[in-house]
């Protein structure tokens, strides 16, 4: 995470900077691809806003929710819908993978299921952190090592029905006082029974006195209308060392 203040000097975030940063995804992860159908196709995914499935969020995410978008179809009726077009029908086939409409095609709501992070840092054992239901870890959920390489990994489940555009945010405090803010995209997935992986590019935790300390943060993983998944807040820290294992 990036200290302002003059704290730390050309550091990176935990997972974020102020861009939007594309991530790499591992083998299991497949968000939709390329194709001059898709910004058409994925439009019509979108889902009409409700405020019951909006989280709270700060005033600098309210840009994300000015998106206006087209109405919901369930995934049968998108299989229906521009079947006379080949390229588009094989777009939709290859974004539903082996999806068995005969279970989930009439349901117009998806479901994310957010199962696990994890903190991959080369040479050391995986953190892996499972989510609490309510979404609020107690004490200190992880520690990391200054000036240490890691990357975060999210493991997610989809259900039901296509999500569009799932988008990873995070907001840190140090001492009361917001020191970092970014986000990642996804992607867009479709249902299926094995969990989705997705693997952020290696950042580097900051170093330095300043560094050091406790942080507050919070997490959330939204769609292309605002609906929030999840919503976690934690606390975490930054050492001279790694704890012992």
């Amino acid at each position: 995470m990036s200290l302002v203040s003059g704290a730390v000097s050309g550091s990176r975030d935990m997972g974020f900077d102020d861009k939007n940063k594309e991530g790499d995804d591992d083998n299991t992860s497949r968000p939709v691809s390329s194709h001059h159908h898709e910004d058409e196709a994925v439009g019509s995914l979108g889902r009409q806003m409700s405020e019951s499935s909006l989280c709270a969020t700060e005033e600098e995410e309210d840009d994300d929710s000015k998106l206006q978008l087209g109405p919901q179809y369930t995934i049968k009726e998108h299989l229906e819908k521009d079947k006379d077009d080949e390229s588009l029908r094989k777009w939709k086939e290859q974004l539903l993978g082996s999806v068995d409409v005969t279970n989930i095609g009439e349901t117009l709501d998806p479901e994310v299921r957010i199962l696990s992070l994890a903190i991959l840092s080369p040479g050391r054992p995986d953190i892996v952190l499972m989510v609490p239901e309510n979404g609020n870890p107690k004490g200190m959920w992880f520690t990391l090592k200054e000036g240490s390489k890691y990357s975060l990994k999210f493991t997610f489940q989809v259900n039901n029905n296509i999500v569009s555009g799932l988008r990873y945010t995070n907001t840190v405090w140090k001492t009361g006082v917001k020191v970092d803010r970014g986000k990642e995209m996804l992607g867009t997935f479709s249902p299926q029974l094995e969990p989705y992986n997705h693997v952020m590019p290696e950042e580097t935790t900051p170093s330095g006195m300043f560094a050091r300390g406790s942080y507050s943060a919070r997490t959330k993983f939204l769609d292309d209308d605002n609906k929030c998944y999840l919503e976690i807040n934690y606390s975490f820290d930054i050492r001279k060392e790694w704890p012992a294992v």
